[in-house]
């Protein structure tokens, strides 16, 4: 540098020396980087990674990669960055003889085992997850309810659910809360709905869906994501209709109205 001394030079080339030190330390650090998976429905999704994979898309709710999501590409309406939060130093979890190694979570096939074993049609389920959560496991409700279902503390409790953000758990107990619903109505659909959603009390003091607004908008989207689940598989399997046919599309507010499909569950 032209006006330094050379004591003054070795000095600046020091402070150089030390500045790029830190900066290649800060890089070191591990972070936390995630993204928000906005969905169509309004619903978000946080997540460490995200992957494509042919008609969904596969987002990877923690670091390890040890819990996914597998949602309609469809559905995703943006992506959103979350800032990065730098860990300085992570504090060693103890090891002790309860610790479990968590296993890969796959939406589909828990649904899928659920609805099996409490005799449901996991489409109906996957609706109601819609519904309840978005597809969110860590979801809270400003009322309290929790994860995929949004179960209450006190149902949660009352089905034995010890961690009610634990995915598994939280479908498991969700999908059997559904069926005692359906068997105490005697698989009136509609009523169990809406006791899901504001509770049996609610329904039997109004004998029916009370008159609550958020209860019957989520009644009617329910039953209307549900019907459209079985009308799109029902065309798949459908011979080609004839051009010049005179059938035209069951309106929504019919859909909503009208009952599901009979396999919604099997006595």
């Amino acid at each position: 540098m032209p006006g330094l001394a050379p004591k003054d030079l070795r000095h600046a080339n020091m402070k150089k020396l030390l500045q790029l030190a830190l900066c290649i330390a800060l890089l070191a650090l591990p972070c936390l980087a995630a993204d928000s998976a906005i969905l169509r429905n309004g619903f978000s999704i946080r997540h460490e990674r995200r992957q494509v994979i042919g008609t969904v898309t596969r987002l990877y709710i923690d670091g390890d990669q040890s819990s996914f999501v597998d949602i309609p590409t469809a559905e995703i309406d943006h992506f959103e960055s979350l800032p990065d939060s730098p860990v300085l130093s992570p504090e060693p979890q103890p090891t002790t003889a309860t610790t479990t190694t968590p296993h890969p979570f796959d939406l589909t096939q828990t649904v899928k085992d659920a609805s099996g074993t409490y005799r449901l049609d996991p489409d109906l389920v996957t609706s109601v997850i819609r519904a309840e959560s978005g597809f969110n496991v860590r979801a809270v409700s400003p009322k309290g309810a929790q994860g995929l279902m949004q179960l209450m503390p006190q149902t949660a409790a009352q089905l034995g659910v010890k961690n009610a953000f634990d995915p598994q758990a939280n479908v498991a107990a969700g999908t059997r809360y559904l069926r005692e619903l359906l068997e105490r109505y005697n698989f009136d659909l509609i009523k169990a709905l809406a006791a899901y959603n504001a509770g049996p009390q609610r329904v039997e003091q109004y004998n029916g869906v009370p008159p609550y607004y958020e209860t019957k908008a989520y009644v009617a989207r329910i039953v209307r994501d549900f019907n459209k689940k079985k009308i799109a598989a029902k065309s798949a399997t459908a011979p080609p209709v004839n051009k010049t046919s005179t059938h035209k599309p069951i309106p929504a507010h019919t859909q909503a109205k009208s009952s599901p499909a009979p396999s919604v569950a099997q006595n």
